[in-house]
């Protein structure tokens, strides 16, 4: 309490009484106690972060109980105080119903006053989240600039003490599950360390000399500060050399409205598309694209007139005037969402009927399919274009898998399957087995295939047994295998309530042969496969990274060096294993005293197999192209595939990195919500550069593509970015 008297701002002291600071300090220090993360908080940080009953100029009330009863249930299981500050980041606003305006009543609003209104500005919210965080023992505290350096405004957000530094987050802008990541990070790289209208300041009830130098009620600020400019200047990613941003500001009168927006060269090609901010944003957060300095540019949105610029240094803003954009900004459940439900359900409808008197085909025959879908329209769109795909299914092949015969390209696979079990409700298993054989006399494939048929028998699922289309040695090693399966597993899925997720590839010998072939090509569309008794030839296991891999091989079946090379196989994903944690699931049984025949102790693969279920959108992705090329692999798709290209890519959070890269023209990054949060802005960088920020739509020409391209009805990405990596 003395300490908080000492500090306190003298235009306190005649206004605030000793019992409503008594509360204070009391419901402070129990906050302070209480929490899991006590003991990461100095006494100095509580002091300065917890301990106060205000930031800057808000109104002076009690607030610590109702924000502690509504923040205690959403921080309910966290251990750190910064995991508990992203989740009351992530649900207070929503649950309040305060969303940003520049409507509020003032900027420097108090929570009850703000939750009054369901408005608030950026420095309303910051104080919002700060006693949300307060309430409950996180340290937290205000911070803010003045003004840009491109006179564009002010700003305010808020730093939160995670046990051992402080970090950033903008208030109602969480960027998914991490901190240190906002939009104005790179307005944030031209502050000016020591000035008091273009630092960065943090509000501190210590014993500071300096005054925080924003004032929201046109008196002299009350707070004291430090300026903590060079932090923010090291977190800032710099700009691609040569590189500057052009900023979009799209309205319809004096308010600004979320439209598509198209940024072209003079030539007319595309450098970037994305959605402008609204009325829900930050005034000063911008749609921004990068771009070589000295690029001629225009900038188009629906509903008004084009705007040609050139950027002439490291910022420019465009500002677009719009027409037919509706008054008032539509609620959503988000505050983030930049999408117009009544535009994203017309779409829909659009397609939807479409759809029926056209097929998939006519899925993006008209411009709703690349106007914003909603999130949740997204669900029903792609419930409409998967329903479509089981229609030309049954309509066009059903009757092959009936005969037992499916042709693709002048080459006929005669295929066999039975069904096991029962079905669960996710749907049934799928076991692709492989038989032996090779360049040898049809008669003797033939005969090897009818082995198959008999050699594994799951205890559920679909246990698919094809006959290769040719009797060469390379049995299933040629491009069009890779054909048949995807066109067997699409059809399955729907005929046979295949769950894409639990499909399985096994083989023998000269199969085995093709489970080392086709698993690394093919990894996304397998849950796990095993190899029994076959070589592996010139194939590598780098494209293996998410797909569990079972080795079988006799100890004893030298030929072709089968069992030297199984083992230097194993050695190999071993140390895949062990440099890339997390990666690379296999197991290796190098049986003894077996032969080329193992006794059907391979059998036992089967039930291992079962266990595991297909990783379709795994953080990592490591892309090894064969002879036998591909276009498209988990998320990531090639304009112009290329033997022998390796690449790497990753993602956490919402930034995409592309780790590795060998030129196969322009690649395409596709996205959904699963993997993060398209209402947010995305970032794909390659090293240090820079090659995409922004926000993606969620269209249906993104998902009528990518189901067309597999026929995966768990495949269907929503967004997607194209960008050109440089070759190493």
């Amino acid at each position: 309490m003395e300490w908080l008297v000492a500090r306190m701002p003298e235009r306190d002291r005649n206004e605030v009484s000793a019992s409503f600071l008594l509360e204070h300090v009391d419901e402070a220090f129990r906050a302070w106690q209480d929490a899991p993360w006590q003991s990461m908080v100095p006494r100095e940080v509580f002091l300065d972060a917890i301990l106060p009953y205000a930031c800057v100029s808000e109104r002076r009330d009690a607030w610590r109980d109702p924000m502690r009863e509504l923040a205690a249930p959403i921080v309910a299981d966290a251990t750190t105080p910064a995991e508990a500050a992203i989740r009351l980041n992530q649900q207070v606003f929503p649950k309040t119903g305060v969303k940003y305006s520049t409507k509020r009543k003032r900027a420097d609003q108090s929570p009850a006053e703000s939750i009054e209104q369901g408005l608030a500005s950026c420095s309303g919210l910051s104080i919002l989240l700060i006693d949300a965080c307060r309430s409950v023992g996180v340290p937290a505290r205000f911070v803010g600039v003045p003004m840009w350096t491109d006179r564009s405004g002010n700003h305010s957000w808020v730093e939160i003490w995670d046990g051992e530094r402080w970090r950033f987050t903008g208030a109602a802008e969480p960027s998914g599950d991490r901190l240190d990541e906002a939009w104005f990070t790179e307005r944030a790289r031209t502050a000016v360390a020591g000035d008091p209208e273009h630092g960065i300041y943090a509000v501190s009830w210590g014993d500071s000399p300096l005054a925080f130098p924003m004032s929201f009620d046109g008196e002299p600020s009350p707070s004291r500060a430090i300026d903590v400019t060079e932090r923010y200047l090291a977190a800032a990613t710099p700009l691609p050399e040569g590189h500057g941003r052009v900023r979009i500001r799209v309205a319809n009168g004096d308010q600004r409205v979320a439209v598509p927006v198209r940024v072209t060269s003079d030539s007319g090609e595309t450098l970037f598309e994305g959605l402008s901010k609204d009325e829900r944003f930050d005034a000063n957060d911008h749609l921004t694209a990068t771009l070589p300095v000295g690029t001629a540019f225009v900038v188009e949105a629906e509903g008004g007139s084009p705007i040609e610029g050139r950027l002439a240094g490291e910022a420019m803003l465009v500002e677009l005037l719009v027409a037919g954009i509706p008054d008032e900004t539509p609620e959503l459940a988000s505050p983030t969402v930049a999408v117009d439900p009544k535009a994203s359900r017309a779409a829909l409808n659009a397609m939807a009927r479409a759809v029926r008197s056209g097929g998939l085909a006519a899925a993006t025959a008209g411009d709703w399919a690349r106007v914003p879908l909603t999130e949740e329209d997204v669900l029903r769109a792609s419930m409409v274009l998967v329903a479509a795909h089981e229609a030309m299914v049954r309509r066009e092949h059903l009757s092959d898998l009936r005969r037992g015969v499916v042709e693709i390209d002048g080459l006929s696979m005669p295929v066999w399957y039975q069904t096991y079990g029962e079905s669960p409700k996710s749907g049934r298993s799928l076991f692709i087995s492989m038989h032996g054989g090779g360049g040898a006399p049809a008669e003797v494939n033939t005969s090897q295939w009818e082995n198959q048929k008999r050699l594994y028998r799951p205890d559920e699922g679909v246990y698919l047994a094809p006959r290769v289309p040719t009797d060469t040695w390379n049995l299933w090693h040629q491009a069009h295998i890779d054909r048949f399966f995807d066109r067997l597993i699409a059809d399955l899925v729907v005929v046979e309530g295949v769950d894409p997720d639990r499909v399985y590839l096994m083989g023998y010998s000269a199969g085995g042969d093709g489970v080392y072939q086709l698993a690394p090509r093919m990894a996304d569309r397998f849950a796990a496969v095993a190899m029994m008794a076959g070589h592996p030839n010139e194939t590598k296991p780098d494209g293996l990274r998410n797909l569990p891999f079972a080795l079988w091989m006799g100890a004893e079946d030298g030929s072709y060096n089968r069992n030297g090379v199984a083992r230097a196989f194993g050695e190999s994903l071993d140390t895949l294993a062990k440099n890339d944690p997390g990666g690379y699931p296999h197991e290796v049984h190098i049986v003894p005293g077996k032969g080329h025949w193992m006794d059907k102790e391979d059998a036992a693969a089967v039930p291992w197999m079962a266990g595991h279920t297909r990783n379709s959108r795994p953080e990592k992705v490591v892309w090894l192209q064969d002879d036998v090329v591909h276009p498209r692999f988990y998320w990531l798709a090639v304009s112009e595939p290329a033997a022998r290209a390796r690449m790497v890519a990753s993602r956490s959070g919402q930034t995409i990195s592309i780790d590795e890269w060998a030129p196969q023209g322009a690649l395409r990054i596709r996205l959904d919500d699963a993997m993060l949060d398209l209402d947010e802005e995305v970032v794909v960088v390659q090293g240090e550069r820079e090659l995409f920020r922004g926000r993606l739509p969620r269209t249906i020409a993104n998902l009528a593509a990518t189901l067309a391209e597999r026929g995966d009805p768990k495949g269907l990405y929503a967004a997607e970015v194209v960008v050109t990596p440089a070759a190493p």
